[in-house]
């Protein structure tokens, strides 16, 4: 069984999106500006100031904690990142070193831990929002649903008698994801305290069923959003409630009326913060939770108020829900992760489109090598994964696929792994002729599947652009001229070396997937990160 820690130790930055239903893609670390990266890793330590390390959908209080430097004079400097994350930079202390406090959606993973429990300090919560399912109207209406009344086990039924589908973030990478996970697994299972190892093992079955509705998965909300957006057979997003209520699709909001876990962003000392640092975070806290700064929350974000007395945006719904039990062991969380990756959800079906030309000789074909061998110990249960190597043209005797065998995974992985050093460089650059083989190899019928049956995606790794074979106007009439199941099938790409990314970023455009930038961190980062995505 793979465990939680190497689980959190696989996950790399993603970012969710704003509770303005729009992803962002720079973020100043300084409270609502806009500018530079992302991916930071704190700075020195100066008077009046508080290094945050944060969940990524928290971009959206810029505006607020704008105004509390006004009224405290503490300016916050965010690091965003997803929740999991951070949860690994505080395990292996480099939170310790940049940040004086965390401020994630929950801390619930940080309790699982004893090596992170250790090291936080007065939690203090400021506003919440629960797990919730967004469903297009039409489809509430075909169900005959009172949203107000909805429970798991109805939206289980729909499931299961192929009436609802819907996306949902990578539980391994957003904790999104992860809430909705434990939601319905507590829900199925009537869980009436803490989720044990039998409540999961009761709820299984239907679980199962639950997740044949899956069409979607991603490593971040917005891109959730964005995917959700060009498909047209998903009914649903499951996902925050102020997410949800800012999409930019009107979606019918349900709160299954059986209970939710719900997120409380509790912003969160490091036991390691000086004192000026904790004098600094007790005033923020005090001021974010003035009836004021409640109010100037509530309404900005669509977050629920966590004072009493001050009412909830008029947005959202006042009818109370019960909180569902969170897991209460290290252990149940890793056992639920991993029958989610390895038996709950669909299959992954992945081709890796491969520059192997003349151009990747040497370091950058022994990075590749690395970044793949390194990625086989993340591949799941009933994978295939295809290697398609490239130069000027597919190298057709190369090209090798390998199905994760759960009675011998060892066996697929190992394969996968030799595969990869027999990676020679040779040849110019075919890109688009490439990526249109990779649509007809899936496109073949294999093995009685269906296209509905897994979660299918394309990763294009190239180091130039494209010298030979089709131009990119030959690819999209290509793509434009696939059915409708095959269109709905995304090429991540990843630039690298001298690839043009005015070039990368069309073919991802164009096919609804996401670019992935591994001269800004690291081949093994980007392979890495598009796991959430597959």
């Amino acid at each position: 069984m793979k465990t939680l820690g190497r689980a959190l130790a696989a996950l790399t930055l993603t970012l969710l999106v704003t509770a303005t239903g729009s992803a962002c893609d720079t973020l100043d670390d300084s409270a609502g500006g806009t500018g530079d990266p992302i991916h930071r890793h704190g700075q020195d330590f100066a008077p009046g100031t508080l290094r945050v390390l944060a969940s990524s959908e928290l971009a959206d209080m810029g505006p607020v904690l704008d105004e509390a430097a006004k009224a405290t004079g503490i300016t916050v400097r965010p690091t965003y990142a997803g929740t999991l994350d951070a949860v690994e930079r505080i395990a292996s202390g480099e939170a310790d070193k940049a940040y004086d406090a965390v401020w994630l959606s929950s801390d619930d993973y940080l309790r699982l831990r004893p090596d992170t429990a250790k090291k936080i300090t007065n939690e203090t919560p400021v506003m919440t929002s629960p797990v919730a399912l967004g469903v297009r109207p039409a489809a509430v209406a075909r169900l005959g649903w009172d949203p107000a009344k909805v429970t798991w086990s109805q939206l289980h039924r729909a499931v299961a008698d192929g009436k609802l589908t819907y996306g949902m973030t990578d539980p391994k990478r957003s904790n999104s994801g992860f809430s909705a996970l434990v939601s319905v697994a507590s829900g199925l299972s009537g869980a009436q305290s803490a989720l044990t190892e039998q409540d999961v093992t009761k709820a299984t079955p239907r679980l199962k069923e639950f997740f044949t509705g899956q069409k979607l998965t991603s490593g971040s909300s917005g891109w959730l959003a964005t995917a959700y957006a060009r498909r047209t057979d998903v009914d649903a997003l499951v996902n925050y409630e102020s997410v949800l209520l800012s999409a930019p699709e009107k979606l019918t909001v349900i709160r299954p009326s059986d209970g939710v876990v719900t997120a409380d962003y509790p912003l969160t000392l490091l036991t390691s913060a000086r004192p000026e640092a904790k004098e600094a975070a007790a005033r923020l806290t005090t001021y974010l939770r003035t009836p004021e700064a409640q109010r100037r929350i509530t309404e900005t974000t669509l977050r629920r108020p966590v004072v009493a007395g001050v009412r909830p945006a008029s947005a959202l719904a006042r009818d109370p829900r019960r909180e569902l039990p969170f897991p209460g062991s290290r252990a149940v969380a890793d056992g639920l992760l991993d029958a989610y990756d390895n038996t709950l959800r669909r299959p992954s079906r992945t081709v890796y489109v491969l520059d192997t030309s003349g151009s990747m000789g040497g370091e950058r074909l022994d990075r590749l090598k690395s970044a793949l061998a390194e990625l086989t110990g993340d591949f799941r249960d009933r994978e295939e994964v295809t290697l398609m190597p490239f130069g000027s043209s597919v190298k057709q005797g190369e090209v090798r696929t390998h199905t994760v065998d759960p009675a011998s995974p060892k066996a697929a992985l190992d394969a996968i792994r030799d595969d990869t050093q027999k990676l020679s460089a040779s040849g110019g650059t075919a890109v688009y002729s490439s990526l249109q083989e990779a649509y007809r190899f899936l496109g073949a019928a294999r093995d009685g599947k269906t296209p509905g049956d897994t979660f299918t995606s394309v990763v294009l790794m190239t180091d130039g652009e494209n010298t030979d074979g089709d131009p990119a106007a030959a690819f999209d009439t290509f793509y434009r001229s696939l059915p409708a199941e095959q269109q709905r099938t995304p090429v991540f790409p990843i630039l690298f070396g001298d690839s043009d990314r005015g070039e990368l970023d069309h073919i991802a455009s164009l096919t609804g997937g996401k670019l992935f930038d591994a001269n800004q961190g690291s081949l093994d980062g980007a392979f890495e990160e598009i796991r959430g995505y597959q």
